[in-house]
Parts: C-alpha cells; structure tokens; sequence
C-alpha cells in the first residue's frame, strides 16, 4: 500500500496536468468534443454497414451494438488512464525517462500522470453511454450473474487494453522506433473488438482473438449478456472468463514492465 506522502505526490501531480489542461477553457472545451469524433466513427461505421446488410457475421445491429459498445467503452477509458505510456519511446530516446527513474516515485504511474490526456474523457462518457444504450434496446433477459457481467466486463476489458498499451509499450526499452509496432497491436484491437469476431477467418482470428485474447473484450462478454450460443463452437462458460483473460493480462504487462526497467540502462544504451 503507498504511503500518504506518497498518494500526495501522486495527487499533486495529476492536480497539476489538470490545472494546466483546463487554464485555456475555450481550447480545453473544444478538444473535449473533438475527442468525440473517433469513437462516433465506430459507431456510425457498424450503422454503415448494417445500412447495405442485415447480418454482420450472423448478428444483428442490436446485438453488434452491443459488441461496439463494450469494445469502444473499453478503448477509450483505457486510452484516457494509460495510453499516453504510448510515449515512452519518445521518453527513453530525448532522455527524460532517466529523470523519472531517479525520482522516488514508481515510473509506470509517473509517467500516466506526467501527461494525462483529460481531453479523452469525453470520449470514454461517450462510450459508457453506446454500451448502456446497446444494453437497453438488445432486449438482454438479465439475471443476477448477465447483471453482475454487464459491470464487470467493461472494467475487465479496460484492464485488458491498459496491459496492452503497457506491454507494447516496454518494446521501446529494445527497440526505440517501435511506436508503429505497439499502435498495429493496441489501435488494431480496438477496430478487431468493434465487430463480431465471426467476421474474421483463418490465422488472423486465431492469432487476434485467442492467440492474443481480443475476443475476451466484447465479443465472448457479449454472447454471455445476450444468452447465444457461440458459432465458432465454444461452451457457454467462455463468455464469463473475460476478468479472468485481464488478470492475466494484467500479470504478463506487470512481467514485461519489470523486465523492461532491468533491461534499461539510460539514454543511448
């Protein structure tokens, strides 16, 4: 457990890129509802496509909504928690990672709270609000266990995406230029979780879904909320295994983090 002076670091830190953020209101305003734009074009992108179809990969547009809706929720709130560790690259090879390191303060959470981008939150409320609405309109027969997953679920896919973003991130720690890289694994995700993964075929779904663990962010939580059998063939217990999925994604991140800060050894190493 951290200790009070320590929670106070932390606050003061995170006070401080809020203060900083909100000093130009009309500029803080604007890029809170331009921040919007990406996750509305998830959406609009699934209401395209059931424009000129009935089916996506044998679900409907209410069932897919609700696909959508855990996928962008999930993105989202993890991009506004931890995705700025997107720019660790940039940290390691301008030397400014060093200077996080010799403070006595943990890194990972110095560096979250270095650049928090609070400009994203309007998208992560933007997202809360397609999965309720996708949750409502699906006509879902809750039962204590669909009402507890429909909580649940969303927070284990953000934790899912978080260790994504952590994971792909500690590459830089071996490989600087590995920004690309890391953005085809956690952007790439977010557009595989947006539709069923019965879209998909052959190696790429197994590699993405399973191989990876995408499939446990909306599509697995979303066949458990609905009560449908899944097509690919997998027992109905699967869709209750996406906190378990993030546990361990959790761990790998924490592992590779670890590894990476060992690896380290300043700028230019």
């Amino acid at each position: 457990m951290a200790e009070p002076g320590t929670l106070a670091a932390y606050r003061a830190l995170l006070g401080a890129q809020a203060r900083s953020q909100a000093a130009y209101r009309t500029s803080f305003v604007v890029d809170l509802v331009g921040n919007i734009g990406a996750t509305v074009f998830d959406v609009v992108t699934v209401l395209v496509l059931f424009g000129v179809t009935r089916e996506l990969g044998g679900f409907t547009l209410r069932e897919t909504l609700v696909i959508v809706g855990l996928s962008s929720f999930a993105f989202a709130t993890a991009d506004l928690l931890i995705g700025n560790i997107e720019r660790l690259p940039r940290y390691v090879r301008t030397g400014l990672f060093d200077a996080v390191l010799v403070r006595p303060l943990a890194a990972l959470p110095q560096l979250l709270l270095m650049d928090l981008p609070l400009r994203k939150v309007s998208r992560a409320i933007f997202g809360l609000a397609v999965l309720v609405v996708a949750l409502v309109s699906a006509g879902i027969q809750w039962t204590p266990g669909r009402a507890a997953l429909a909580v649940v679920a969303p927070l284990a896919a953000v934790v899912f995406f978080g260790s994504i973003f952590v994971t792909t991130a500690t590459v830089s720690f071996y490989w600087i230029d590995s920004g690309e890289l890391a953005n085809s694994v956690t952007y790439g995700g977010r557009d595989f979780t947006s539709y069923p993964v019965t879209v998909y075929g052959g190696w790429f779904r197994a590699l993405f879904a399973y191989g990876m663990g995408f499939a446990f962010v909306s599509y697995h939580p979303a066949l458990a909320l609905l009560g449908r059998a899944d097509p690919l063939g997998l027992p109905a217990w699967v869709g209750w295994a996406a906190p378990g999925v993030a546990v361990v994604a959790s761990a790998v991140a924490a592992l590779a983090w670890r590894v990476g800060i060992r690896h380290y050894r300043s700028t230019g190493s």
